[in-house]
C-alpha cells in the first residue's frame, strides 16, 4: 500500500484547521514551526545524502508562517555546519514567524531581497519558503529574478510558490520549480492535482505531530473486497458492451475483457450483423449477439440478467447510435457512457435529461469539454487569483449537474457523485503511470467500470477502485504497455494485493 493511498487530500483551509486545534489543544505554533523544519531536514537528507556539512544553502523566506519554517530550517541547517544565506521578501509579520525570525537574527543575517538571485546562484541548495499555502495573488515581478537565477536543488516547504494550494494551478502562470516538495501531515490537493506534480518534483509527506484529519476529499485506495466467494456466474452480473460496426469492434473488445477480468460472472458483446463474424474471431470467453437497432436491444433487455451496460468505445455517433443511448438509459440499469456516447449526450438535451442515478460517465478533458463548456472552459489558462477553480470542482459541479457519477480523466482522475463525495486517483509521484498515455487504455478503463457495476458496485464506487485498479495494473506491466495488455494484468495483481 503506496504512502498515499487513501489518505486525506486536504484544502488549504482544512490544513489551516488542523493547525488551529493542534494549537488549542496546547502545541504552541513555534513548536509546529520547529517540527516542520525538522521534518524538511529529515526529507533533504533522505533525497540528497551527499550534501551535508559545509554546504551551502539559500533560504528564502516570506512574512507568514512559510516563512517562519524558513526561519527555523536556517537555524537547523547551520547548527549542523551548512553555510547559510537568508534573504527575506518582507519582515515576518505573523507572530510565530516574527519569533523565528528572532531566533536566526542570533545567528545570522537576514538579507535584503535584492541579493536573493546571487545567493541563489551560491548555492547548492534552496529552501523555497516563501508562501507555501493559502496564495491568493501571482507572485509579484521582485521573484522574476530568483525564479530566472538557475538553482541547482530546489525544496519547496509545504508547496512551491506560486501554485494554488487548493487547485495545483500557477496563479498567474507564475510558480517556482522544486525539485523537492516536503508537505506536512497530509498531501494537499495542488500537489497531486493540475501543474502540482511537474511543479513539486517529488514529494515527501512528513508527520508532524497533528491529529487525523477528516476530510470530505481522499485519495483512492486498494479496494476490498473484490475476491469472489462461492455462487453461480450470474450472482456476479452480466455485462452487456455495445460496438459499432465493421472495422470498430477493437475497443468494446478491449472493455468486455476488462468487465470479465475484474469478474462479471458473464460479458457479452452486442455488434451489428455485418460485424458479427469480425468480433467472433476475436472472442473466446466474451459472447456475441446481434444488434441491429434500439428494437432489437429493447427485446435484448427484457433479460433482467443483464444488469450493466457499457455504450461508447467505438459506437459511432449516427442516428442509430442515439438511439441504442436512448434505449439503455430508459432501461435504467446500471450504465457506463464512454467516448461516442458521451458526445451524442453532449449534443441531445433528450439524452442528457435521461441520465439518472444509476450512470457513471467517463469523459477525458475533450468530451467533458463537449459535455459541460462552462466548466471546462474555467479550466484553460493561468488564474489571476486563489483559491482557483480545480478539476476536482469541475468534477463535482459536473456529477450535481448530470444526477449521476463522473470519472474525469487524466493523470489527476477526479471521481465525484451528485452529494460530493469525490476522490483523485493520483497517478503521479510514486503512481506515476504514463504508459497509460496510449490508444484504448480509457475503453479498458471503462469496461472495469462496467464489469464492477455489474458485480454490483454503484457507479461511484465503480469508478473510484477501476480508477486505482487501472494505474495499478499499468505500474504492473510498465514500459511498452498498449491498452491489450491491462486487462491480463488484473488476475496477477489481485493475487499479489490477496483479493
Amino acid at each position: 500500500m503506496g504512502i498515499f493511498d487513501g489518505a486525506p487530500l486536504l484544502s488549504a483551509a482544512e490544513m489551516r484547521a488542523a493547525e488551529a486545534r493542534a494549537i488549542e489543544r496546547g502545541t504552541p505554533g513555534l513548536v509546529l514551526m520547529e517540527r516542520a523544519a525538522e521534518a524538511v531536514l529529515a526529507a533533504l537528507q533522505a533525497q540528497w545524502p551527499m550534501l551535508g556539512a559545509g554546504a551551502r544553502a539559500c533560504v528564502l523566506c516570506g512574512p507568514g508562517g512559510n516563512g517562519g519554517d524558513g526561519y527555523a530550517v536556517a537555524r537547523l541547517l547551520a547548527a549542523r555546519g551548512w553555510t547559510v544565506e537568508l534573504c527575506a521578501l518582507a519582515p515576518a509579520r505573523q507572530a510565530d514567524a516574527a519569533a523565528q525570525a528572532a531566533l536566526w537574527a542570533g545567528m545570522g543575517a537576514i538579507k535584503d531581497w535584492d541579493e536573493a538571485a546571487g545567493a541563489v546562484r551560491r548555492a547548492d541548495l534552496v529552501i523555497d519558503a516563501l508562501f507555501g499555502l493559502g496564495l491568493t495573488r501571482p507572485l509579484d515581478a521582485r521573484l522574476k529574478p530568483v525564479l530566472g537565477a538557475g538553482a541547482r536543488r530546489m525544496l519547496a516547504v509545504d508547496l512551491p510558490s506560486g501554485l494554488c494550494s487548493d487547485s495545483g494551478r500557477a496563479l498567474g502562470g507564475r510558480c517556482i520549480d522544486a525539485d523537492l516538495t516536503v508537505s506536512f501531515h497530509a498531501p494537499k490537493r495542488g500537489h497531486v492535482l493540475a501543474e502540482g506534480p511537474a511543479r513539486c518534483g517529488a514529494l515527501d509527506n512528513r508527520d508532524i505531530g497533528l491529529e487525523g484529519t477528516e476530510a470530505p476529499v481522499r485519495l483512492t485506495q486498494p479496494p476490498e473486497h473484490l475476491a469472489k466467494r462461492s455462487g453461480h456466474k450470474y450472482g456476479y452480473g452480466h455485462a452487456l458492451v455495445l460496438s459499432g460496426g465493421v472495422g470498430r469492434g477493437g475497443a468494446a473488445r478491449m472493455a468486455a475483457r476488462a468487465a470479465l477480468r475484474i469478474g462479471a460472472g458473464l460479458a457479452t458483446m452486442a455488434c451489428p450483423p455485418a460485424a458479427l463474424q469480425e468480433n467472433a474471431a476475436r472472442l473466446d470467453a466474451v459472447m456475441l449477439r446481434r444488434l441491429r437497432d434500439r428494437a432489437a436491444l429493447d427485446e435484448m433487455l427484457e433479460d433482467d440478467r443483464l444488469n450493466a451496460l457499457l455504450l461508447g468505445p467505438g459506437l459511432g455517433v449516427r442516428a442509430r447510435e442515439r438511439d441504442l443511448v436512448a434505449g439503455a438509459l430508459a432501461a435504467r440499469r446500471a450504465t457506463v457512457l464512454d467516448a461516442d456516447a458521451l458526445s451524442l449526450v453532449a449534443g441531445d438535451t433528450e439524452l442528457r435529461a435521461a441520465l439518472h442515478e444509476n450512470c457513471l460517465l467517463t469523459p477525458h478533458d475533450g468530451e467533458f469539454a463537449r459535455l459541460f463548456p462552462d466548466l471546462s472552459d474555467r479550466l484553460e489558462g493561468d488564474p489571476d487569483a486563489g483559491p482557483a477553480f480545480s478539476r476536482l470542482d469541475a468534477a463535482r459541479e459536473a456529477a450535481a449537474r448530470a444526477g449521476c457519477a463522473v470519472l474525469l480523466k487524466g493523470p489527476d482522475t477526479v471521481i465525484a457523485a451528485p452529494d460530493g463525495r469525490a476522490r483523485v486517483n493520483a497517478g503521479v509521484f510514486e503512481r506515476a503511470a504514463p504508459w497509460l498515455a496510449t490508444a484504448g487504455a480509457g475503453d479498458v478503463l471503462a469496461g472495469m467500470a462496467a464489469g464492477l457495476m455489474a458485480r454490483g458496485w454503484p457507479g461511484f464506487e465503480a469508478g473510484r477502485d477501476a480508477a486505482w485498479l487501472h494505474v495499478a495494473a499499468a505500474r504492473r506491466f510498465g514500459p511498452g504497455l498498449i491498452a491489450e495488455d491491462i486487462p491480463d494484468q488484473l488476475p496477477g495483481l489481485m493475487r499479489e494485493m490477496g483479493l
